[in-house]
Formats: structure tokens, C-alpha cells, sequence
């Protein structure tokens, strides 16, 4: 399920929220002026009425002006008839008009009597609705006009507020899996700052946590070595000292006690390995590299030119030598290349491992074959240096140009994990 997005939830939330305040506003601007405009309206038919009625209940009625436009017309109801404004049709005017204010149809009517006489004023309802519909047009139209700044303003306040969001998000997010050191954001609000502490807290918890175990593995790893050593020694004096079965139970015991000093000396390797870090200055890893493979009587194809990587002169040796055992162990012809980019291929040429088990081959004490065979650690050893040092390690299987055969390819910069390769390659 796709996160949601604080950013754009703030900004709709509010945009929303100010629109349906704006209608709400503009409806209750347009009741206001309704009810206002009818006082007026009504006020403005009331004082004719006061004005007209004396004038026209005297001796002597004479004849008013026409006008353009009637906003308000008449009808005097007397004793010898009904008299109408010119402008008037007598079917807006009811026989017997109610006093007071009164509507009937389209029409507001004020009646009022005086001497006799009753005066019967109406004004068109039209009218008042085209003065509401003007009124409301010189109201409406600028603020239509300023709600999208009004939106654009929200969505640029939103990002600029949430910028200590992104800040540490981006962070978080540069951090390597090995970089526990507390978080600096400057500038969090007083919302993200708990959070950045905790965290903080919490990776002081882990770091101490790891350090406590990988201390445990390197001292344990190293304080078996005396005792192992001097149980060896005292094996093959037997061994030397015997002869026939007895011979060959030593025999046995000291192949055991070597395999369990290659164990303690790669658990010392894998504490090593996990202090790897990309924090490191620029090395030439091309001499390490030949180094290395001059020891398993390989030669190693390396470029001319220096290959400077940002990891520990001694990690890379770690590294590369359990990437060249692995393959010394597990298959024959291995080859070792770096490529002026600073990538590292290692191949042998074995049985082609299925891919359920290629994917499980960096677990510790992860074996392809035997059991007897190699340590389980040597695979782990390198994926964890590749990993605190920011590298990629990939395990390809079969090997490039070949039906069969292992590859070990360390790229010298993380990758996206998850996308697969063109020879079934497990990310680590």
C-alpha cells in the first residue's frame, strides 16, 4: 500500500477547507445582502407612501411625469374608483390589498389608507434580485480571482514548513546500515524534535548493543586461540609419537583443531568486518589485490593505472581473500579481475547453484556444498565489509560467458536492491 503524503494531505485538507469556508462565507453574504436590500427596498416603499398619499388625497390630483424605468408603481384605491400609475399594470394590484407589507406574485406591495383613500405601492421582486445579483457579482468575482493565490500560498507555506520533514527523512536516508552516530537536523519543530531524539536514543542503544557483541565474537575468537594452538601442538607430538590406529586418530584431531583455528580466525575477520565503514580515506586496493591472489597461487588481472576505493586498506584484504578461498574451495579455474572502475569479479567454475540457495549464500555458516567444507563465513565475512563500506556485493550463478560456474562481483557503490541482474543475481 503507497504511503500517504503529509505534504499533499496538508494542502488539500487546508485548500478544501478554506473553499468550503469561502462558499459558506458567500452564502451568508448573500443572505445579508438579501435581507438588507428588502429593508431598503421596503423602507424606500414606505416613505413614498408617507410622501405620495397626502399629496394625492387633496382637492386636485394631477397627473405624474412617466418615467423610464418603474422601480415602484401604484394604485389608489378611492371613492371614485381606482386610479393607476402610468407605468402599472392593473393585474399586479389585488381588489382588496391587506395592509401593510404583502407579496403576491412577483410583486412587494405596501398598502396604506388615509381620508378614504388607500394607496396600494408596488415594487418588482425582480428588481431586488437583479440588485442581489450585482451585488453578489462585485463580491464574488475578485474573490474567485484571489482563491487560487490563496491555494498557491497554502501549498508553498505547507512545503516550506515541512522542509525539516524532508531534511531529516533525507538524513535518515543517507545514513549507511553501519552509521549509528546521533542525528543533527537543525531547525526541527517542536513536533519533530522528540522524534529525532528518540531515534537518536535508540541507535545509542544499538550501537552499544552491536559493540558489545562484536567485541564478544573478536575476544572470544582470540582468546581461543592460545588453547587451541596448544592443544594442537600437544596432537601432533602425539600424532609424530604413534603409530597405526592411534596415528590415525591423531591425525583426525589435528585436522579438526586447524579447521577450529580457521573458525576462531574468521570470527575475528567477521568482527573486523562488521567495523568496516565508508568513512574512510582513498586507498589503491590493485597491489592488495595481487598480494592477496599471489598467496592462493592465482595471478590477478588488474589494471595499470591506480584504483583508489574509499575502504580500509585492511578490509579490502579481508574482503578479497574470502571471495578467493570461496572459490579456491568450492570450484576450480578461478580467476580474479578489477576493472579500472574499481569492480571486483571472482570466479571458479563449479556446479551451477540454484537459486533458492544462491540467495541464502551470505548467511553466516551458509554452506553450498559439503559441510566439511569451508567455514560458512567467508561469503558473510565480504557481504558485510561490502555493505558498511557502502559497496554491492552480487553472487551470480552460472558465471558470466558460461552454462555453469560461481561469480563474486563487488560493485563499488550501493545499488537499488531488488533489481535483478542479467545472471540471476542475489543484491546483498
Amino acid at each position: 500500500m503507497k504511503a500517504r503524503s503529509l505534504r499533499r494531505d496538508l494542502a488539500l485538507g487546508l485548500g478544501a477547507g478554506l473553499t468550503v469556508l469561502w462558499i459558506v462565507a458567500m452564502l451568508g453574504a448573500a443572505l445579508i445582502v438579501r435581507e438588507e436590500l428588502d429593508e431598503v427596498y421596503d423602507s424606500l416603499m414606505e416613505e413614498t407612501s408617507d410622501r405620495l398619499l397626502p399629496f394625492m388625497a387633496g382637492p386636485e390630483t394631477p397627473a405624474l411625469p412617466p418615467r423610464a424605468e418603474a422601480l415602484l408603481t401604484w394604485a389608489l384605491h378611492g371613492a371614485v374608483g381606482v386610479r393607476y400609475s402610468d407605468d402599472a399594470d392593473p393585474a399586479d394590484f389585488p381588489a382588496n390589498p391587506p395592509e401593510g407589507f404583502s407579496t403576491a406574485g412577483d410583486q412587494r406591495h405596501f398598502v396604506r389608507s388615509l381620508d378614504g383613500m388607500t394607496l396600494d405601492i408596488a415594487s418588482p421582486l425582480q428588481e431586488r434580485r437583479e440588485a442581489l445579483q450585482g451585488v453578489m457579482t462585485a463580491l464574488i468575482l475578485p474573490a474567485l480571482a484571489l482563491l487560487p493565490v490563496c491555494l498557491l500560498g497554502i501549498v508553498w507555506f505547507t512545503n516550506r514548513r515541512l522542509r525539516p520533514v524532508a531534511a531529516l527523512s533525507a538524513e535518515v536516508a543517507g545514513r549507511s546500515p553501519g552509521d549509528l552516530r546521533a542525528l543533527t537536523t537543525p531547525a526541527l519543530p517542536a513536533e519533530l524534535a522528540p522524534v529525532r531524539d528518540e531515534m537518536n536514543r535508540l541507535m545509542a542503544d544499538l550501537a552499544e548493543t552491536l559493540e558489545a557483541e562484536k567485541a564478544f565474537s573478536a575476544n572470544a575468537a582470540h582468546e581461543l586461540r592460545t588453547p587451541i594452538a596448544a592443544t594442537l601442538a600437544h596432537v601432533q607430538l602425539l600424532r609424530d609419537a604413534s603409530d597405526g590406529p592411534l596415528r590415525a586418530r591423531a591425525e583426525k584431531a589435528e585436522a579438526e583443531l586447524k579447521r577450529v583455528a580457521r573458525l576462531a580466525e574468521k570470527l575475528l575477520q567477521l568482527a573486523r568486518a562488521e567495523h568496516a565503514t565508508s568513512i574512510a580515506p582513498l586507498a589503491d586496493v590493485a597491489p592488495i589485490l595481487r598480494l592477496v591472489a599471489a598467496d592462493f597461487g592465482l595471478t590477478a588481472d588488474v589494471p595499470d593505472a591506480p584504483v583508489s576505493l574509499r575502504i580500509d586498506a585492511d578490509a579490502f584484504a579481508i574482503l578479497a581473500r574470502n571471495l578467493i578461498e570461496n572459490a579456491v574451495t568450492h570450484g576450480t579455474e578461478t580467476t580474479v579481475r578489477l576493472d579500472a572502475d574499481g569492480t571486483l569479479r571472482i570466479a571458479n567454475d563449479c556446479a551451477t547453484i540454484p537459486p533458492e540457495k544462491l540467495a541464502h549464500l551470505t548467511r553466516r555458516f551458509e554452506r553450498s556444498g559439503a559441510r566439511t567444507a569451508g567455514s560458512g563465513l567467508g561469503l558473510a565475512i565480504a557481504a558485510a565489509i561490502a555493505e558498511n563500506a557502502d559497496m554491492t556485493l552480487r553472487l551470480h550463478s552460472p558465471r558470466e560467458g558460461s552454462n555453469q560456474g560461481f561469480e563474486a562481483v563487488m560493485l563499488s557503490g550501493p545499488t537499488d536492491v531488488g533489481k535483478p541482474s542479467r545472471l540471476n543475481a542475489v543484491l546483498i
